[in-house]
């Protein structure tokens, strides 16, 4: 192994002097969290798995930020250092494209399927990118912040949210609109 760090917080250290200024790197209670520009992506996994000794890949998910676009985290662990890695980058909102993972971890094949499905992540080089969780012809991406949440608005809720929803006992208060759902939307527009 090349480049090996010396345990705790010399694992910052260790990014810098690889990747220099272009990365940013943050102590969480998780372990280190390391955030790259994406066209580094590939290149800060390997390093993650073939210098700082990290071959268990845990997950890989999306975060929704909205105007600042779509954050891909993954979570990787060092068996033999007992050390934590969150490698994390952001790609745009209007081409959210980030260079496939599965070359460095066969296991992230999975994840980003789901990521890919679940917020409209589109991973290059994957080598099957279909769809993993949602019924066939399902349009749009369920975990983005902007997707309307239609069966609370098409049907009751099966549940009391508020006060007084219930149905008996309490008065009933004014019907709010879920988040996200706009108002001239829905079977009562």
């Amino acid at each position: 192994m090349s480049g090996e760090p010396a345990p705790g917080g010399d694992l910052a250290d260790a990014w810098t002097a690889r990747f220099g200024d272009e990365i940013s790197t943050e102590e969480t209670p998780g372990g280190l969290a390391v955030g790259v520009p994406p066209e580094h992506w590939v290149a800060a996994l390997t390093f993650a798995r073939d210098d700082l000794s990290c071959g268990f890949f845990d997950w890989l998910t999306g975060v929704d930020e909205l105007d600042e676009g779509f954050a891909v985290v993954v979570h990787v662990y060092s068996l033999e250092r007992r050390h934590h890695l969150l490698i994390r980058t952001r790609v745009p909102k209007r081409a959210p494209v980030l260079a496939t993972a599965t070359a460095v971890y066969r296991g992230a094949a999975w994840h980003e399927r789901e990521t890919a499905e679940m917020f409209g992540v589109l991973f290059e080089g994957h080598p099957n990118l279909v769809p993993l969780l949602l019924p066939d012809g399902f349009e749009g991406h369920p975990l983005r912040k902007d997707f309307v949440l239609a069966s609370r608005v098409a049907k009751p809720w099966p549940g009391a949210k508020e006060p007084g929803e219930s149905g008996h006992g309490a008065p009933s208060r004014r019907r709010v609109r879920p988040p996200g759902v706009p108002d001239d939307w829905g079977p009562n527009a």
